[in-house]
């Protein structure tokens, strides 16, 4: 049975980021944890986060269902920006060990070993934003979709800006980091997953992923995460936000974004 009390707290916690020094406190002990062969997948925010918390141990599980169809995601691949993950033995969970955040690269600390970090069209991400922001209690009311675009493109929304989170992980020196966009994973998922003759494919598209209760949050009260307003799992598609943006914000988000990464030397897919 799942603690929905507890679902309720850690839940808030990670959205709203928790107390400096607590964030502090969870960075410090993962980094003083003999942690060996931890993967580590981190995302800007609305940006493939849950699809690939059923992803990964689908392939560590080659394809086994269980953990997946039992284990709540926050458990099965944990925040390491929640003050949970100080409670939660890390360091004596099996090899390979998995775990997930929206941290900055540099609000990480030194010595991972292996990151998967996941990037999505910043149109799309500012879509989802703002309908999560619309059935998320905790979070401010977006208001206007002209002053929540303001907002996003000035970072001045959950986690900060979108720009300088990706620019900041594509500047990172590591050698085991694998960059993939949430454009690809949607592409990937058209295509047959399998592991030792067992596809996976199935399990792994985002509208099934979604039927799952394990996944989709709806195990989260409607007091915190408001379902009926908007889904928490939505579409899984690209270029949602053309059904959204005006052709005068458009022309205004990519003004900016030209801007903002004109020294980025990354291809972009949704480029």
């Amino acid at each position: 049975n799942t603690n929905v009390s507890g679902v309720v707290s850690l839940f808030v916690f990670f959205l709203l980021g928790g107390a400096p020094e607590d964030q502090g406190k969870v960075r410090g002990a993962f980094a003083q944890k003999s942690i060996t062969n931890p993967t580590i997948t981190t995302c800007v925010i609305l940006s493939g986060t849950t699809w690939m918390q059923e992803i990964v141990p689908l392939i560590l599980s080659q394809g086994d269902p269980v953990v997946v169809d039992t284990v709540p995601n926050w458990d099965r691949v944990p925040w390491l920006h929640n003050n949970k993950a100080l409670h939660l033995n890390l360091d004596q969970r099996p090899s390979p060990r998995v775990f997930i955040t929206h941290f900055q690269y540099n609000m990480m600390s030194t010595g991972f070993l292996k990151v998967i970090y996941v990037m999505r069209n910043p149109r799309d991400v500012f879509t989802s934003c703002s309908h999560f922001s619309r059935m998320a209690s905790f979070l401010v009311s977006p208001g206007t979709q002209t002053e929540f675009l303001n907002k996003f493109l000035d970072g001045k929304v959950i986690f900060g800006s979108w720009f300088d989170h990706v620019k900041g992980w594509l500047s990172a020196t590591e050698q085991h980091i694998m960059y993939i966009s949430y454009e690809e994973m949607i592409l990937v998922g058209r295509l047959q997953i399998q592991l030792k003759k067992k596809p996976i494919t199935d399990r792994c598209v985002f509208k099934n992923m979604k039927k799952n209760k394990m996944s989709n949050y709806s195990l989260v009260p409607n007091t915190i995460m408001d379902q009926n307003v908007s889904e928490f799992l939505r579409k899984g598609i690209a270029g949602d936000w053309k059904d959204h943006l005006t052709v005068a914000e458009a022309e205004h988000f990519d003004a900016f974004y030209q801007k903002k990464m004109q020294d980025v030397k990354y291809n972009f897919f949704w480029d």
